[in-house]
């Protein structure tokens, strides 16, 4: 099995070549392949650029992807192969919870639902569609149909899988507090400006307490990601096979590391078409040897690198 630098090399030569807004920004600070020795000194590109430009070794897209966000220019994933996509959200599924057929799969994800193009909704179709059928799908703000579904099958003692927006998820356990013996509550982040925002602490005990469980698993991802990670207790990730996370430092993007707090970037081997290496702007903490925090957001003021490509 190729190991997982090599095939990160490779395909940092290959998107230098073939991927004109990677290339022009790598040639901005000054860093081709051949200057490589490790995956830190991989340039990251600031993810606001799939804001303003095409970032895309294809001239095709099969799909494109766009962020859900609160307003102004969204973020667009040219998607060569949803093939690929359907693949890397699988393997990364079955890898932390098993095979989607084991479960029921129920969707909370109003924002997302009603959008043609969230990454999010297509995983999540995907994986109901794999799913046990009774009960599965989503539930568009349908929370009497949700209580009933969620009742039955936990009295079946059905392993159910819910998957929701963090808003969604809270304001369904405001009205319908329940007691679940046999489902995973899975949280995707974000109130998307329709509640208060919540440390993650606040939140999952909220959480916890609405619908009687133990631990609150969490989902990360992002549109121009095609992998995920996955927290099962107490906010900690595990990134996919196909993924790695590192900090870069807050005044200095060049400096990156495997420990510490900073901006987090990743490594995504799945995205062979786009970009394989992302300096998001989200803010986090790398705990050694794969599990990482997301701590926060960089306000727009403290986003840098990517001016360099404006205009």
């Amino acid at each position: 099995m190729i190991s997982f630098e090599k095939q990160a090399f490779e395909l940092f030569a290959y998107q230098y070549h073939h991927n004109d807004v990677y290339r022009s920004y790598c040639d901005l600070i000054n860093v081709n392949p051949s200057d490589v020795k490790k995956l830190t000194e991989i340039p990251f590109l600031p993810i606001a650029l799939f804001k303003s430009h095409r970032v895309s070794c294809s001239e095709k897209s099969e799909m494109v992807f766009e962020s859900s966000g609160t307003g102004g220019t969204v973020s667009q994933h040219h998607v060569a192969s949803l093939a690929s996509y359907e693949q890397s959200f699988n393997a990364g599924f079955s890898h932390f919870y098993g095979a989607a057929s084991d479960y029921h799969i129920l969707a909370l994800l109003p924002g997302y639902l009603e959008r043609p193009n969230s990454s999010l909704v297509f995983m999540c179709k995907d994986l109901i569609d794999q799913a046990k059928k009774e009960y599965s799908g989503f539930y568009l703000n349908q929370f009497e149909s949700l209580h009933h579904a969620l009742t039955d099958l936990n009295q079946q003692k059905q392993k159910t899988l819910l998957i929701g927006v963090s808003f969604a998820l809270l304001d369904f356990c405001e009205a319908f507090p329940m007691q679940l013996q046999h489902t995973t509550v899975m949280e995707t982040g974000g109130m998307k400006g329709r509640r208060k925002e919540l440390i993650r602490e606040e939140l999952h005990e909220r959480l916890k307490a609405g619908f009687g469980v133990d631990n609150i698993h969490s989902e990360y991802g992002m549109t121009e990601l095609l992998s995920q990670a996955y927290s099962k207790r107490n906010g900690v990730f595990e990134p996919s096979p196909s993924m790695r996370v590192f900090v870069r430092d807050v005044h200095d993007p060049k400096k990156v590391s495997t420990t510490g707090s900073g901006g987090l970037n990743i490594i995504d081997l799945s995205n062979k078409e786009s970009c394989a290496f992302i300096a998001t702007q989200d803010l986090g903490k790398c705990l050694g040897n794969g599990p990482f925090e997301v701590l926060g957001r960089f306000d727009a003021s403290d986003v840098r690198g990517c001016s360099l490509m404006t205009a």
